[in-house]
């Protein structure tokens, strides 16, 4: 397999396109080395042509392709159902609803460096998983603003209920002294209230990749911060719960206020960047979770994509 096989799609050169009659499961392991030297650099890679993909095969692809047993899916920030082998569906919101771009746990400390979505079941309508790259999401907010977020660094504020994910979920345990443990472990501030569970964590706001050395905006302020949430339902859960016991929000890391006007501007950037493609059933798309983000358009009908996540960074 060679570089020059990949063709454009959506304005991007990440469609592989597969001839040959051959097993996903084969095929990934004769071809691991090519998927892995085009991730490290280019970032996305969609593999369309494979006649059948079982889901119950999907664990062992990718983890031939990353060359490792996958990982768990552990302090969660969405609801998923783990199927087997660490194959989980992508995130449950309701059809409505539009996952904005994101890279994977970046409001963590550790994340995972390859993340591989497979299409079971196309949406009858919309449904797609748009991506985007990081390196032009830096690029393109302002200076000053990166500046500020880079000096001062993102603190991630989670109140666990109901209401969102109840920390059980979260930290897949019903044992306190498990959770306690976890948080000293990853510098995780931890607090047990009336109302249960509150942590603060702060990480950055961008990093170097350790393969491109290229600068990365890298966070989820504009998912956290509770302005991402429509109007009416901001109002109502801080009347309801005030802003402290918000199940999440984001500051800067020195506690102050990040500015509505600047998380509109890197909303923005994201939408401007991203990039849209048709699913077709049997799709497998693998991204460098630093180097590219990805999203959800709401839909109709039943939709079913497969994720797993590997390399821990």
């Amino acid at each position: 397999m060679e570089i020059k096989n990949v063709e454009e799609i959506a304005g991007l050169k990440i469609l592989l396109q597969i001839d040959e009659d051959i097993s996903p499961v084969d095929w990934a392991k004769n071809n691991k080395d090519f998927v892995e030297s085009f991730l490290s650099t280019e970032g996305a890679l969609l593999i369309r042509g494979f006649k059948n993909v079982d889901e119950n095969e999907f664990g062992e692809i990718l983890g031939n392709l990353f060359g490792e047993e996958l990982l768990d899916y552990t302090y969660r920030s969405t609801p998923r159902t783990e199927l087997k082998n660490k194959v989980y569906t992508a995130t449950e919101y309701h059809p409505s609803e539009t996952i904005p771009q994101h890279n994977e746990n970046a409001y963590s400390n550790a994340w995972p460096m390859r993340i591989g979505f497979l299409c079971v079941t196309v949406a009858q309508k919309l449904g797609n998983t748009p991506i985007s790259d990081s390196r032009l999401a830096y690029q393109k907010i302002p200076k000053e603003i990166r500046d500020e977020f880079e000096r001062k660094g993102i603190m991630y504020v989670r109140n666990y209920s109901d209401i969102d994910l109840p920390w059980t979920e979260v930290f897949q345990t019903n044992d306190k002294s498990e959770v306690e443990n976890f948080c000293r472990k990853n510098n995780i501030d931890f607090e047990w209230t009336e109302n249960g569970l509150r942590t603060k964590q702060t990480n950055q706001a961008s990093i170097s990749h350790p393969v491109t050395n290229d600068k990365l905006w890298f966070n989820q302020a504009h998912l956290f911060h509770v302005s991402s949430l429509e109007e009416e339902i901001q109002e109502g859960l801080i009347e309801l719960l005030g802003e402290e016991n918000l199940p999440r929000n984001a500051y800067y890391g020195d506690g102050t206020p990040i500015d509505l006007e600047t998380l509109a501007l890197i909303r923005n950037v994201y939408e401007d960047t991203k990039v849209t493609f048709q699913w077709e059933k049997n799709d497998l798309l693998i991204l460098d979770n630093m180097l590219y983000t990805h999203g959800r358009e709401p839909f109709e009908g039943p939709r079913k994509i497969l994720v797993g996540m590997g390399r821990k960074y």
